[in-house]
């Protein structure tokens, strides 16, 4: 066994063993009596099951679909939930076959050579600086995704265009400047789809959950303190790993240029084509999934797309589906079991009585919605239990209830503490740049940068527009 082999072994042990004592507790608690008052034991089981997988993820002591469907399956034998199919509800979501779609378009970009023409014109305009090629890599994200809505299309498309510069340029996997674009890629890009009403599952679920939200109103309200977010992240990113940005990118070999072929030409078509449903889809009321499902089945079509499906065995990492399908079970099984209302009423419900200034409810909000997103791994879970307790709270209290329900909102979707909690961060640490560690930390600085937001930028500008803290 070799030096660097010995090192990884060992620290495979040394998390194993750290670990070893909380996931025997959660493990053996399975099997007690209910402990929490209020709590039923299915409750207490979905609840202990939860903690037991976010345990796994996170101390990456299995490959993350291991731990998911480990998980899936401590939902069905320990009763959390009422049967197997019960537990394999997520997988019967659309959004793990969505998040494939997805995928295929990323790989669709590199097997058509527009990865390589796109890394190329990166590199050609950075003129061989870092930093430059990070710069317009935030600049992009708002203006695409008026392109692109999704951020988790983005990101698949992204990353392998962003890989392709790191191999043109030389830089290794996990070198600061390739973890601070990987960053950006899983959490700041996000930021920008949430300003669309038709940006993603975040704005399109809560806007359903608040009522009587237009595509006008919702970018009024919520384009400033996103973008503010977008660009404090982007700071933060720089600041972490401001030591890669010294170090410059070497300039491709010239190479003829060669215009754009038919296939690559197809291949924008169908990207574009998916786009153009998931901009419309208030005309058509289609799943976001049934595009993707179609620039699927035409990116694998002889003569149509560049793809065949030994493509997509080596291009597609197949367990962000079973990760995002394990997590949208235990979200189902923290509802269906009583689990998330009684987090809800323990983290958020008695808000009220615990001060009378609005701030002050407004910071503990956050303090529990914080608290909260930790525990719930998955986006939705989180909005269907959270937001209608948030405007309880504002109406008892005497606040736009409003603002009370984006405030925890914001605080929720401005962060990713561990992979599974979002799709595109899931897409972005399959490829290895970056450890679920990283992810952690860089989660924890970005909860900072949410509060700040909220308190110093969204407040000040809801009152402007009309969206006061205190209703008049």
């Amino acid at each position: 066994m070799s030096r660097t082999e010995a090192a990884v072994a060992g620290g495979t042990r040394r998390k194993t063993l750290a670990l070893a004592v909380p996931l025997a507790g959660l493990a053996a608690s399975l099997f007690l009596p209910p402990m929490l008052a209020g709590l039923p034991i299915a409750g207490q089981r979905a609840l202990i099951v939860t903690l037991i997988t976010i345990l796994l993820w996170t101390g990456e002591i299995l490959e993350p679909g291991v731990a998911a469907l480990v998980g899936v399956t401590l939902l069905a034998l320990s009763g959390a939930t009422g049967s197997l199919r019960d537990a394999l509800q997520g997988f019967a979501n659309p959004v793990p076959f969505f998040l494939i779609g997805v995928l295929t378009m990323g790989v669709a970009v590199v097997r058509s050579g527009l990865a390589e023409r796109l890394a190329r014109t990166i590199l050609e305009r950075s003129r061989g600086k870092s930093l430059a090629v990070y710069l317009q890599l935030v600049l992009s994200f708002p203006i695409l995704t008026f392109v692109l809505p999704s951020a988790t299309t983005r990101s698949g498309i992204l990353i392998h265009i962003y890989d392709e510069v790191f191999s043109l340029g030389g830089v290794q996997r996990g070198a600061e400047v390739a973890k601070a674009i990987m960053l950006a890629l899983s959490s700041i890009n996000r930021l920008a789809s949430t300003t669309l009403l038709t940006g993603g599952i975040t704005p399109v679920m809560s806007a359903a959950i608040i009522g009587g939200m237009s595509w006008t109103g919702w970018f009024t309200l919520m384009a400033v303190p996103y973008y503010a977010i977008l660009v404090m992240g982007g700071v933060l990113t720089y600041a972490l790993y401001h030591k890669g940005f010294t170090r410059g990118l070497p300039l491709p070999a010239p190479a003829r240029r060669r215009p754009v072929s038919p296939i690559e030409w197809r291949t924008i078509a169908i990207i574009l084509g998916a786009s153009a449903l998931w901009l419309t889809d208030g005309l058509h009321h289609l799943d976001p999934a049934l595009p993707a499902l179609l620039a699927f089945a035409a990116l694998l079509t002889p003569g149509v797309g560049p793809l065949a499906w030994s493509d997509l065995d080596r291009g597609v990492g197949w367990s962000n589906f079973f990760v995002i399908a394990a997590s949208i079970s235990l979200a189902h099984a923290l509802v269906a079991s009583g689990a998330a209302p009684w987090l809800g009423r323990l983290l958020v419900g008695g808000l009220p009585t615990l001060g009378d200034s609005a701030l002050g409810v407004v910071i503990l909000l956050m303090l529990g919605a914080t608290l909260l997103r930790v525990v719930v791994p998955n986006i939705s879970g989180f909005l269907a239990l959270a937001l209608p307790i948030a405007m309880s709270v504002g109406r008892e209290a005497g606040i736009n209830p409003l603002v009370c329900a984006l405030v925890v909102m914001i605080t929720g979707d401005a962060v990713v503490y561990y992979p599974a909690q979002s799709s595109s961060a899931l897409v972005i640490y399959e490829r290895g740049h970056v450890s679920a560690g990283e992810v952690l930390r860089f989660g924890l600085w970005m909860t900072l940068v949410g509060w700040v937001a909220i308190l110093f930028v969204a407040l000040p500008w809801w009152a402007l527009v009309g969206e006061p803290l205190r209703p008049r």
